[in-house]
């Protein structure tokens, strides 16, 4: 009769297979070559970014000193390029008599009050087009209003030439909900244009003018020189390091799934060691 101990003699003896032989296995080779693939489009991503986080043709200093055409800067739906913004440009057209508006929360050198602002509908275009111009500051609503009052006296058919700041367009907000919900708290065109007169077939600038002189007894908008760029996108930067996080996340993963695959194999020879026992 056979014992049991001479039982356990003849069966063969079970080595547990290493980490090493689980990670040659055909299975997880063609995971890791998945992984190369996966790693090699977020390494690409990431010199992508990086190449994108470095200016190699940055504008040169106090470029946005120099007064240049309007039309040379940025054309009518044109978002503004961020080189550009606080550029001085120069515009010429008329004012529409009916499209002087206010626009409050306005700070000049830490003062608040208001902005008054018009429509320049520009000269030599083929087809009708407006930028919106900051004229000027006044204190309190009574000073802009009367601003407004004289413009609008003055503004039939005269040409006007304007030489300010380009500047991006500030987006629209809701009014105060206890005020006149036409009242307008941002520098926005696309506001303005819903207040304007004679808009059919008009094409509008995304920026805005801020002045440089102001006139009919405003005050002119404080707008210093924008400040001089690094030339470094440290945003991209910040996004390139993030794809090679991810690169190497998916290597993680793969060594992580091997591994959890090698532990399970080991529990299960030791499961069927202590049930053979």
């Amino acid at each position: 009769m056979t014992t049991p101990d001479q039982l356990a003699a003849t069966e063969p003896e079970v080595f547990p297979p290493t980490l090493r032989e689980v990670m040659l296995r055909p299975r997880w080779i063609a995971l890791l070559l998945l992984c190369l693939v996966i790693a090699g489009v977020f390494a690409w991503l990431g010199q992508w970014q990086l190449s994108r986080s470095i200016d190699t043709n940055p504008p040169p200093p106090g470029a946005t000193e120099i007064v240049r055409p309007l039309a040379e800067v940025a054309g009518p739906g044109e978002y503004l390029p961020e080189p550009l913004v606080g550029q001085r440009v120069t515009a010429e057209g008329t004012w529409v008599s009916d499209d002087f508006l206010v626009v409050a929360s306005r700070f000049n050198d830490g003062a608040p009050g208001y902005w008054v602002t018009g429509q320049l509908r520009l000269a030599d275009t083929e087809e009708p087009t407006s930028i919106a111009v900051a004229l000027g500051w006044a204190a309190t609503p009574e000073d802009a209003q009367d601003a407004i009052t004289e413009l609008a006296q003055d503004a039939a058919d005269t040409p006007v030439e304007v030489t300010g700041r380009l500047i991006s367009d500030e987006g629209p907000a809701l009014p105060p909900d206890d005020g006149d919900p036409f009242t307008m708290t941002r520098m926005s065109s696309a506001a303005l244009l819903g207040q304007w007169s004679d808009i059919a077939g008009l094409a509008v600038y995304r920026p805005y003018i801020a002045a440089e002189v102001a006139t009919a007894g405003l005050v002119d908008i404080a707008s210093p020189a924008p400040a001089e760029g690094s030339g470094i996108n440290w945003l991209n930067i910040f996004y390139a390091a993030e794809w090679a996080i991810f690169a190497g996340f998916a290597f993680y993963i793969w060594y992580r799934l091997a591994r959890d695959q090698w532990e399970k194999e080991l529990e299960d020879i030791e499961d069927a060691a202590a049930g053979a026992s």
